[in-house]
């Protein structure tokens, strides 16, 4: 498997900068997605890699060769469409095959490969059947197989499952990651998905504008967010942010409530904050609701969702809404007054005017 770098790689549509120039480093057999809303540049960065776009500025290597201006077919990498890409009018035997046959590989080494990977997949009894007679799920998998078959230095995948329904995408969700486990494969994963990027990646690049907001692993983006979009787009529903003032080791926040912040957080504050004025932000999960909590709110909407509920609070007026993660058989009515507290290891501290997340060591 090989390491991709990127080195100040940008993409301009005349002015407009459809990628900024961004430096990243996917390292051999590490599985990293590339994480954004529609329009964000994860799409034009995977075609930059494969050479399906040509870069504007900066520099592509793969394991240390500068494949900037090579073809694609130069790259040793294999790309696997959302839409499946199938010849019609081949077989499923064909299609899989095809990639080999125009490489010129020997036929016992190539009857070798497609025998593997068909049994890898479980695929065998499709192999006479035409692409327009299987499932989407089948067809997803007949896709991987022509990728896998050519043993490339990379797999670039751009939203795979996003054809799929809800079922099928779990189900081919673990079908990804146990084959990139199998191969040891580099590669590098489009979604829109949080979820997806979640269960699959080893590393999560976000992306926002343009350019890279995060990369790290998946509990740090979502647990230690770089930024305020991050702490937004990441998580369902995002990270609760309410806006606040610090003063002398506590936070004042909507309808008269004082949050006390945790000792290691104070001196960094203190220092960071220019005017006093922070957002506060924390996770479903991380807020408990108490008889004697040390902030009051009011319940504002519930939903269930099987395995929990998600409790909306309204903190004063109904613009500064927190959720709040209980057991499934928790109930409250609406408007009903109630108390919670936050874990001290689950808060995070953001400046509204940077946007950017507090370290305990002062840092932005």
């Amino acid at each position: 498997m090989a390491t991709i770098e990127l080195r100040q790689v940008e993409k301009k549509f005349g002015q407009l900068h459809a990628v900024k120039p961004m430096d990243l480093t996917i390292h051999s057999g590490e599985f990293v997605v590339l994480l954004g809303p529609s329009g964000c540049g994860k799409t034009t960065t995977l075609r930059m890699i494969s050479g399906l776009e040509a870069v504007t500025g900066g520099h592509i290597y793969l394991d240390g060769r500068d494949v900037t201006w090579l073809h694609p077919s130069e790259r040793d990498i294999a790309f696997v469409f959302q839409f499946f890409a199938l010849y019609p009018h081949m077989t499923v035997l064909d299609n899989i095959r095809f990639p080999l046959q125009a490489q010129r590989v020997p036929r016992d080494e190539a009857e070798k490969r497609v025998s593997e990977i068909v049994k890898m997949l479980q695929i065998e009894h499709l192999l006479h059947l035409r692409p327009g007679s299987l499932s989407g799920g089948d067809r997803q998998r007949v896709a991987l197989a022509r990728a896998l078959v050519r043993r490339p230095a990379a797999f670039l995948m751009d939203e795979p499952l996003g054809a799929l329904d809800a079922d099928l995408r779990e189900s081919m969700r673990a079908e990804i990651k146990r084959l990139h486990i199998a191969n040891n494969a580099t590669t590098v994963y489009v979604t829109h998905d949080q979820l997806e990027a979640m269960a699959l990646g080893d590393r999560i690049v976000v992306m926002s504008a343009a350019e890279i907001q995060q990369v790290g692993n998946p509990a740090e983006v979502y647990y230690k967010p770089a930024n305020l979009f991050v702490a937004r787009f990441i998580g369902s529903p995002g990270m609760n942010l309410i806006s606040g003032r610090y003063a002398d080791g506590v936070v004042y926040l909507p309808g008269d409530n004082r949050y006390t912040v945790p000792e290691s957080w104070r001196a960094p504050l203190a220092q960071a904050l220019k005017d006093g004025e922070v957002i506060i932000g924390f996770r479903p999960e991380s807020a408990r609701i108490t008889e004697d909590g040390a902030l009051a709110a009011r319940v504002y909407a519930s939903d269930m969702h099987g395995a929990f509920n998600m409790i909306h609070l309204a903190l004063g007026e109904e613009s500064n809404i927190v959720n709040v993660r209980v057991d499934r058989w928790i109930t409250y009515a609406l408007d009903t007054p109630v108390r919670f507290d936050i874990d001290p290891e689950g808060v995070r501290f953001f400046d509204p005017r940077s946007e950017k997340a507090l370290r305990r060591g002062g840092a932005q």
